[in-house]
């Protein structure tokens, strides 16, 4: 008989996962630009710097039917699957689970044997996905011990409440709706786990009607949009706490927990402040019993000429820097936040995650600023800084620029582009732009990255 072994990049550990080998492909969502008759497309980067072929589009495969708006994608199975209590440990990372957000149809793209040339083996129809969980606009998935964990924004149609459902991990078959008790929750955006302390939490966002036709100024000003984490007992799936930032604090979206299962922290990052523009960074953490939050960044709204700024912005003469995504790297000691509307991305030493320290700094793209790329000085880009990934190593860092199709057209209305970049991150702190790698695309818009063999936002650990 043949003996069965775990996967290889499976880790019990981040301690361990850093040690991995670095990733040689990336794994990008790419959608069609409004107007576009392309279907969406999974692209495949090589990022090997020993490669002929790198900072390059090496393959690609093309979704089945025209519109889904691919965003958030994730693994079948990762480091989870090594939990004492995990029921499948010998699968394999071998799946990559995407969605679509505005179909809600989701594709089972196989990776292997040659990553540069996956295959789609799967397609869910979104009637699926209605008649066994009752959700609609699969947004974000995660790999966890027993299950894949899907997050939904709305129902079918287009209304609330959103929340989270599951696949089986070998059968790809909707399990149905996650929660046994949701309590006052109803909007909902991404989540996370600390599997140490069977907990689970998540964010808000807004409802697929509130976010499908770009931002409502009227529900914004309203303070209509998500402004509440919520805590959930996980194992038995049950709403436990609501954790309010304030309505002024709008769109409470990407959510990292620490990797190491000792620790009960984490960071969430809000888009806008209806008080001033600025985006910030919140800590969430547990003490005596009970979960809390803290503003730890803030970032401000920067002034700017009103002939730079969308018509949305004029009014305002400033340019808000929009946090659009955060990631942290598997030491839990440098925090990586996006700036969509400003074009700055930023790094920051978190190991006191009480008391955030800016360590590094880096500008492209940007609403009013334009800032070019080092290899191509006098370009000037559209778009910022948006879906961030970070190796498991914490020595490179990728991001995209495209956002949500919708929201790039208010923000960027003469064209947001299309553009990937890779940085170099110090360990003592201070990242700076890899001037070889920048993969422009003139017929998709580039959004997810993941990592062959993992990443820092795909696995988490049961062993510290």
């Amino acid at each position: 008989m043949p003996l069965l072994k775990p996967d290889p990049t499976f880790y019990p550990s981040p301690r361990l996962a850093m040690q991995a080998p670095p990733e040689k492909h990336a794994f990008v969502a790419a959608l069609n630009p409004p107007g576009s008759k392309l279907n969406d497309a999974l692209l495949v980067v090589d990022v090997d710097p020993e490669s002929s072929t790198y900072g390059q589009r090496v393959g690609e495969v093309r979704m089945p039917k025209f519109g889904d708006e691919l965003h958030h994608f994730g693994w079948n199975a990762c480091s989870s699957a090594l939990c004492p209590y995990a029921p499948h440990p010998h699968v394999e990372r071998r799946y990559l689970v995407v969605p679509g957000i505005r179909s809600s149809r989701i594709h089972i793209i196989d990776t292997k044997p040659d990553p540069r040339k996956p295959q789609i083996v799967k397609v869910i129809e979104p009637e699926e996905v209605f008649a066994r969980a009752n959700y609609s606009r699969p947004h974000t998935i995660h790999c966890g011990p027993e299950a894949i964990y899907v997050s939904a924004l709305g129902t079918p149609n287009g209304d609330g409440p959103g929340g989270i459902f599951m696949l089986d991990c070998e059968t790809f078959e909707v399990l149905g709706e996650w929660e046994v008790d949701r309590g006052p929750q109803f909007l909902h955006y991404d989540f996370w786990w600390h599997l140490g302390f069977d907990t689970l939490l998540s964010s808000e966002w807004g409802t697929p009607n509130m976010i499908e036709n770009g931002v409502q100024p009227d529900l914004l000003l309203g303070g209509k949009y998500g402004h509440q984490m919520h805590v959930w007992d996980l194992r038995r799936r049950r709403h436990l706490q609501t954790l309010d930032l304030g309505s002024e604090q709008q769109m409470v979206l990407e959510m990292r927990p620490a990797h190491d299962p000792r620790k009960a922290y984490g960071f969430v990052g809000v888009v806008v402040s209806l008080k001033d523009l600025s985006a910030s960074v919140w800590l969430w953490h547990r003490g005596n019993g009970a979960w809390d939050l803290k503003k730890v960044v803030e970032i401000p709204a920067e002034p700017a000429e009103p002939e730079k700024l969308p018509a949305m912005l004029k009014d305002f003469k400033a340019v808000p820097p929009l946090v659009t995504d955060i990631n942290l790297s598997l030491d839990d000691k440098f925090l990586y936040v996006s700036c969509f509307g400003t074009g700055e991305f930023l790094q920051y030493d978190v190991s006191d995650p009480f008391n955030p320290k800016k360590t590094g700094s880096v500008r492209i793209g940007g609403i009013a600023n334009r800032t070019a790329h080092p290899k191509t000085p006098d370009q000037s880009l559209a778009g910022g800084p948006q879906m961030v990934e970070v190796s498991r190593d914490g020595k490179r860092i990728y991001f995209t620029n495209s956002l949500y199709a919708a929201w790039d057209e208010q923000f960027y209305p003469d064209d947001v582009g299309s553009w990937m970049v890779k940085l170099d991150a110090d360990p003592n702190g201070g990242i700076a732009f890899d001037k070889n790698f920048f993969v422009e695309s003139n017929d998709y818009r580039v959004h997810q990255v993941r990592l062959e063999g993992g990443d820092s936002s795909s696995d988490s650990y049961c062993f510290p």
